[in-house]
């Protein structure tokens, strides 16, 4: 008798990442002199269902591929006791066989909000760990739910179809992240997670209504499949990989254009922008910026568009100042993008 169709899911799903990881870190064929390691998978893992999920299925594949499973948690320190409850995520780990597996604490700052804190936190965090331990790839355990929060909280702000694409199946420096679930609701974990009698525990913050996504989850999309129909969740989280799709292709199309629309110098030339669609014109133009020192995360689509009029609505307008101290302004036909 096979496993729980749950459970069988989830594996398929790890194994099939799996396979992705090792085909861009191929191990030593049999017979080989050479002495590589078998590459090593993390799992970022909360002690809720959806990452207990994920563990437990790659502590089960892991080793039929030849893979090394080690885990890590992060202990926000947001909550009394969380350190406490970190240490027993730890013990859960090993309990499944990973190895290596270990807690980090970080401090979450103010910038952004606290749920961007402490995703930025959470993310230094594991970037670290990969490094310390030569990690291959680190599984995340986003579910299509997830996803489909993500499109949404993108929609609420308005910020164009990049935010709309959510969150892609691998991100990262190399292709570092991985979401395996992304295709798998939030309750096929929770159901693998009982069948298995793997204990979860329930983040608190998740259900307290002074977080944005905690409102959307218990309030937002209820009310969304109670005016549309079942099926909400499926559509948005098909419209992200749509979205992603074009937006991929638009980046590309920008990639390309950006040489032919810069001087012997390398400056911006406002004819040549003004040519181009829209949607190719602003990417360069936010490429620019970033490059000049802009933080991404603080680059909207405002500044875009009033760095864009600039070049369709130039009425002799002055600096346009950038997050990052960066300005831009335009100077005898160019467009100037710097620090300030």
């Amino acid at each position: 008798m096979g496993p729980h169709p749950a459970v069988a899911a989830i594996r398929l799903a790890v194994r099939r990442v799996l396979h992705d990881i090792l085909n861009d870190h191929p191990t030593p064929e049999t017979g080989s002199h050479e002495r590589l390691a078998p590459p090593l998978v993390l799992v970022a893992c909360s002690g809720g269902a959806d990452s207990m999920a994920l563990a437990s299925a790659l502590a089960f594949e892991a080793p039929r591929l030849g893979i090394r499973a080690g885990g890590v948690t992060v202990d926000h320190g947001l909550q009394p006791g969380s350190d406490l409850r970190a240490e027993e995520v730890v013990l859960r780990l090993r309990e499944l066989g990973l190895d290596p597996v270990e807690a980090t604490a970080v401090t979450v700052g103010r910038e952004g909000g606290p749920e961007a804190a402490a995703r930025d936190a959470r993310y230094a965090a594991l970037d670290a760990a990969a490094v310390r331990h030569g990690a291959a790839a680190i599984l995340l355990g986003h579910t299509r739910d997830d996803q489909a929060e993500t499109v949404l909280l993108g929609l609420a702000r308005g910020s164009g179809i990049r935010s709309l694409s959510g969150m892609a199946a691998v991100s990262g420096v190399d292709g570092r992240y991985r979401r395996p679930f992304l295709r798998l609701d939030r309750q096929t974990a929770r159901k693998a997670c009982m069948v298995q009698s793997l204990p979860v525990w329930d983040d608190p913050h998740n259900a307290d209504p002074a977080y944005t996504r905690s409102r959307l989850r218990h309030e937002g999309l209820p009310a969304l499949e109670k005016a549309l129909g079942k099926g909400v969740v499926e559509a948005l989280a098909r419209t992200a990989q749509l979205s992603r799709d074009d937006a991929d292709a638009l980046d590309a199309w920008a990639g390309q254009a950006e040489a032919s629309v810069r001087d012997a110098a390398g400056l911006l030339e406002c004819a040549k922008l003004f040519a181009l669609p829209p949607a190719v014109r602003r990417r360069i133009l936010r490429r620019a910026a970033i490059e000049a020192g802009a933080p991404a995360g603080s680059l909207f689509a405002r500044h875009i568009e009033e760095v864009d009029r600039l070049i369709t609505g130039w009425r002799g307008q002055g600096v346009i100042n950038l997050p990052g101290k960066v300005v831009a302004q335009r100077q005898g036909g160019r467009l100037v993008i710097r620090q300030g």
